[in-house]
């Protein structure tokens, strides 16, 4: 595995930083060296906010963003604002309702169900980890098993089977589409 650049993108409060911690964890049961790195604006709710990982077999020599080489977007100020930092090509991950404007070329692009999936679950607060799922369905970056036992890691054990729901979720969304 190379060099892997990858953001969650959003709105404050989306949970975008807990789903790269969960990730930043995966990349080291996985034996993998990673950074994780996060901005926010101060509002509280519903300013800009991202969470990147860096993730390679080495370290790296830069531990911050340089060229995205996938991104998940929950919101459209998400998707507004870190769209030029995804290179050509890349994979782009985007809720269908939160972002009404994506990109009409140019990147790998799936527009998922995301929120209305983590509705159906039980809570709009699963979303984050709907689209990390389906970005690393989608990916490869690494194994569903090895998403799972992050999971398990990084959250409260009273919402665990809610998240592990939310990963199965995320799983599905990506193989429907790429059977579609």
């Amino acid at each position: 595995m190379q060099r892997s650049e990858i953001r969650l993108a959003g709105s404050g409060g989306q949970g975008l930083i807990l789903g790269m911690h969960i990730l930043f964890r995966a990349m080291g049961l996985e034996g993998r060296a990673a950074s994780q790195s996060q901005s926010y604006e101060p509002t509280s709710r519903g300013g800009f906010c991202y969470s990147d990982v860096i993730a390679s077999e080495d370290a790296a020599d830069y531990p911050l963003v340089t060229r995205l080489d996938m991104m998940a977007a929950l919101s459209q100020i998400g998707l507004d604002r870190s769209l030029a930092q995804l290179q050509p090509g890349g994979l782009l991950v985007v809720d269908e309702r939160l972002v009404p404007e994506p990109p009409k070329a140019g990147y790998n692009l799936h527009v998922l169900p995301i929120a209305a999936r983590a509705v159906e679950l039980g809570s709009p607060r699963i979303a984050n980890i709907v689209a990390l799922s389906a970005l690393i369905a989608l990916s490869g970056v690494c194994s569903r098993a090895t998403l799972e036992e992050a999971v398990r890691l990084e959250t409260p054990k009273k919402f665990a089977d809610l998240n592990l729901a939310a990963v199965a979720a995320g799983f599905e969304l990506a193989q429907t589409k790429a059977a579609a």
